[in-house]
């Protein structure tokens, strides 16, 4: 195994707003990725009634969501409908209208596509920023 097998694909983004959560998901998302994902969400839950979400996608190469366990599939979604109450998706693939239909959102989370070119107007809409980690 290289280095590189060693880096995670998940990455929490600093925000000046602490109700805004990001994150970037660069290259192939793992199973193992995607738990630790919804467990940094489950941890914003427990102190934030409503959070908004921004997720970064960079070098998108595969997600493994089917190995991911059903149960917590399930309760991802319905943590999210609880909680979260706008979500900029930024950068490709474009999966916003599978959430959409996957989060059933006629309910409460509003959910939107931004190109990678785009991003300060993902952050605009969230009324938020990223905080510089230098």
């Amino acid at each position: 195994m290289g280095m590189a097998d060693f880096i995670p694909a998940v990455r929490r983004i600093e925000t000046d707003r602490p109700t805004c959560y990001a994150f970037e998901l660069t290259g192939r998302i793992t199973a193992a990725d995607i738990e630790n994902l919804y467990g940094l969400l489950e941890g914003a839950y427990e102190l934030h009634d409503k959070i908004d979400l921004l997720i970064r996608i960079v070098d998108y190469d595969h997600a493994e969501w089917l190995d991911v366990s059903r149960k917590t599939r399930i309760d991802g979604r319905l943590h999210a409908l609880e909680h979260v109450r706008r979500c900029a998706a930024v950068g490709e693939p474009n999966w916003t209208l599978y959430a959409k239909a996957r989060l059933m959102t006629v309910a409460t989370v509003d959910i939107r596509h931004f190109s990678a070119g785009e991003e300060s107007q993902a952050w605009k809409w969230l009324n938020a920023h990223p905080v510089d980690d230098a």
